[in-house]
Formats: structure tokens, C-alpha cells, sequence
């Protein structure tokens, strides 16, 4: 079974295989044995990786931000546009 996970890079797409085939990544149409990578090559993968989901993660942070101010904004000018209450009541 292949699966393919893309990247936030499109120079960067990692294959994941099954129990007994290899896994493979991709960097620049270049297909590359993880199992063959050097320690530090490893090492900077697993950054790529980390830094896409922290990448990730502040998107959806983001996107929630700019939701909840859109929100605060719309009440406030609903707010603003309604006839004032009489407080003397």
C-alpha cells in the first residue's frame, strides 16, 4: 500500500510503504531511501516534518483568530448601527 504525504514544500514529499518495502522521499523529482540517509540528513528531515505541523498548527490558530475578531467586529458594529435604549427607564 502507498501513501503519499506532501509537504508544505513541493520540492519535499515523503511515500510511506508497506512493512516490506522501503520508504521514500522525494526532494526535487528526486526519489531518496530514508533507510540510506546519513544521521544529520535523518535529522533535518524530522525538522521538515516538525516545522510543517507546527506550520500547521498556526494556520488553524490563525484561522480561528481571524474568525473571532470577525465575529467581535460584526457585533460591534450591530452594536453601533442599533437605535440607542433609553437608560432613563
Amino acid at each position: 500500500m502507498l501513501q503519499s504525504q506532501p509537504t508544505r514544500n513541493s520540492n519535499l514529499k515523503e511515500t510511506v510503504m508497506g512493512k516490506n518495502e522501503k520508504n521514500l522521499i522525494t526532494v526535487n523529482d528526486i526519489e531518496y531511501n530514508i533507510e540510506d540517509m546519513t544521521d544529520a540528513q535523518k535529522t533535518m528531515l524530522n525538522h521538515i516534518n516538525d516545522l510543517d505541523r507546527k506550520l500547521g498548527s498556526a494556520q488553524f490558530n490563525l484561522d480561528q483568530l481571524n474568525v473571532g475578531r470577525d465575529a467581535f467586529v460584526k457585533m460591534l458594529a450591530e452594536s453601533l448601527e442599533a437605535p440607542a435604549e433609553d437608560d432613563a427607564e
